[in-house]
């Protein structure tokens, strides 16, 4: 039988990343916290936590603490399934999304901020590349995500949200010094490019597809996405922006499309676990219908020359 008092110290050290937060978000004594992961420790005989700074799971703790996540998904089921009056009070849940930095930055938040609320649960928030959102999945890190990815994780199901648009733009200064024959191959070699980190790949698919070429060897990264708007305006370097969050500017003329009409399209996928639970499947609807009002989701691109990756 799993000991799930002690799984809950195992999962709140590796959530908080030391035995002190551990105890601190469990109300008890560090050495409280301690003494629960020891033991469960020694009774499995298996290590669950590599103690460091932070703290990190072993696979065997990452697993158990993903089977602690879905137990307190299912708990939450019981108060609309019963009426025995000491099944009733609502157990807390904490829903931990993988959710790529533009989602968080456009659209994401105004779409699930009034179902958080609604249904009195808290979110931990993972930002990371959508490529990479899935790994988190996978391993077993966050219980949902928002992905890139085509093909569902393993025991899971995707559910199309829409096609997040990119624009590759850049001030009217920096496209009189760099782009003033309109964005040639040559053109791209020279100009400085920001880029998100070392894992957005969008500035070089987008300019792959353009013009077969590589990214310039002068690369800026600004791992922020408003931070990344804000260099583009400043004149730093041209970049992939997301449709919803420079719209404005492009209609006030502070940014120009580079390539008009050549923008690119990222499809995104709502992404969780098979397991029954009332919660993720209203929270599923719930998103899909919020999408489907986004103006980011473009489902007419008749007016563009569209490269989707």
């Amino acid at each position: 039988m799993l000991d799930y008092n002690a799984l809950a110290a195992v999962s709140a050290v590796i959530r908080e990343g030391s035995f002190d937060g551990a105890a601190r978000k469990l109300n008890i004594t560090a050495s409280a916290v301690s003494q629960r992961v020891r033991g469960y420790e020694d009774r499995l005989g298996a290590l669950l936590i590599i103690r460091g700074q932070p703290c990190r799971p072993t696979d065997l703790g990452r697993a158990l603490v993903t089977h602690l996540d879905r137990v307190h998904l299912l708990e939450a089921e019981i108060p609309h399934l019963s009426h025995a009056s000491g099944l009733l009070s609502q157990p807390e849940v904490t829903l931990r999304i993988a959710v790529n930095a533009d989602s968080l930055a456009t659209w994401f938040s105004g779409a699930i901020s009034r179902f958080a609320t609604d249904a009195a649960i808290c979110l931990d928030l993972l930002v990371e590349d959508e490529t990479c959102t899935a790994d988190r999945l996978r391993s077993g890190e966050v219980t949902a995500a928002i992905t890139a990815q085509t093909e569902p994780v393993p025991g899971c199901r995707s559910v199309l949200l829409g096609a997040m648009q990119y624009v590759a733009c850049a001030t009217p200064g920096f496209m009189a010094r760099y782009f003033s024959a309109g964005g040639t191959a040559a053109e791209f070699k020279e100009a400085p490019c920001i880029c998100f980190d070392r894992d957005d790949g969008l500035e070089a698919r987008w300019l792959h597809a353009l013009h077969k070429t590589d990214l310039p060897r002068r690369i800026h990264y600004i791992p922020s996405t408003h931070g990344f708007l804000d260099f583009t305006l400043n004149s730093v370097g041209w970049g992939l922006q997301p449709l919803a969050l420079v719209d404005r500017y492009l209609s006030l003329g502070n940014l120009i499309e580079i390539v008009p009409g050549r923008r690119l399209t990222v499809d995104l996928y709502w992404t969780i676990p098979r397991v029954k639970s009332k919660l993720l499947n209203d929270l599923t609807l719930h998103l899909k219908n919020e999408c489907s009002r986004c103006f980011w989701l473009d489902e007419n691109t008749n007016n563009h020359d569209i490269l989707s990756i």
